[in-house]
């Protein structure tokens, strides 16, 4: 990791083991941003407001060669440390991809697909509560209907920020107190949807540890679908971004048994897809990856 700083903030270079597939994983958060809070442009570097121990920043990130390009601007910029550890668990920068291939590239199925994206990595998140509202909101909506409602949330009960000079980022996420004490139901959304995310901020007011790192797999998942409106798909989701848990698997994913399915259409199970991702052990995330990319073509 290198350092320096430039005027009115601090550029870091934080490395990874190539190769590494920027397109599809700033297309994979583009599509999801919370309007207010995060973006990527139109050249496709990726940009969001962070807090850090109540101070406020804003970040954007960019491929350089080698390394990507994590630019702090405002009084954050001094927990650069704690940023950059966060930012690479975003990006998903730890994992080497021959770890993958090894593993899952003698797939007949997968094999092709981790040739088409060889550095396909998991989008991580900046925050676990942030991702598990965001995943909650996306309980059977699309992911642009989804992702209207978070910025409808943002909007309503997020803190609003004084400029930082990043066009269109506005508002720091709300935090458990806050959505906990809200009245969510005034976001149009269904009223079991709106109780589901009040009764996740009440488990991470009680359990701060709720979205911990380096919770074993298993135990992570019962905790998540111990609070009401987490199943376990919402909660392998979780445990796949916020968690960085490299064999997390939503099993009964949609767009999974969609991917999979044979030449006559039929798609498999929930239970046969179990059973075949067993032999995906202990890359099942990011099997789950490459088959939900595998209905968007891969760039020249």
């Amino acid at each position: 990791m290198r350092r320096r700083r430039q005027l009115g903030g601090i550029v870091i270079l934080l490395p990874f083991v190539p190769p590494y597939d920027w397109s599809a994983i700033s297309g994979f958060l583009a599509s999801r941003a919370i309007p207010g809070v995060e973006r990527v442009d139109a050249a496709g570097r990726y940009h969001r407001i962070v807090m850090v121990d109540g101070t406020p920043g804003g970040i954007t990130i960019s491929p350089e060669a080698g390394a990507l390009r994590l630019a702090i601007q405002g009084p954050a910029s001094a927990h650069h440390p704690a940023i950059a550890a966060r930012v690479a668990r975003i990006f998903d920068l730890a994992v080497d991809p021959a770890l993958i291939q090894a593993q899952l590239g003698g797939d007949p199925f997968l094999g092709p697909l981790l040739a088409a994206r060889p550095g396909l990595r998991v989008p991580g998140a900046w925050d676990g509560f942030e991702l598990a509202i965001r995943a909650i909101l996306g309980q059977q909506i699309s992911v642009v209907a989804a992702t209207r409602l978070a910025g409808k949330l943002v909007a309503r009960f997020g803190t609003p920020l004084a400029d930082i000079g990043i066009a269109g980022l506005t508002h720091v996420f709300p935090s458990p107190a806050i959505i906990a004490a809200a009245d969510l139901t005034v976001l149009g959304m269904p009223t079991s949807r709106a109780r589901a995310l009040s009764a996740l901020a009440a488990a991470v007011l009680a359990d701060p540890e709720l979205f911990a790192l380096g919770q074993p797999l298993e135990s992570a998942i019962a905790r998540l679908k111990a609070v009401k409106g987490i199943g376990d798909w919402t909660a392998h989701y979780i445990a796949m971004r916020a968690l960085r848990q490299p064999d997390a698997f939503p099993t009964a994913d949609i767009g999974l048994m969609r991917a999979l399915a044979d030449r006559d259409g039929r798609r498999p199970t929930p239970a046969e897809l179990l059973s075949r991702a067993e032999a995906w052990r202990p890359w099942r995330a990011y099997a789950a990856l490459h088959l939900w990319m595998s209905e968007t073509p891969p760039p020249a």
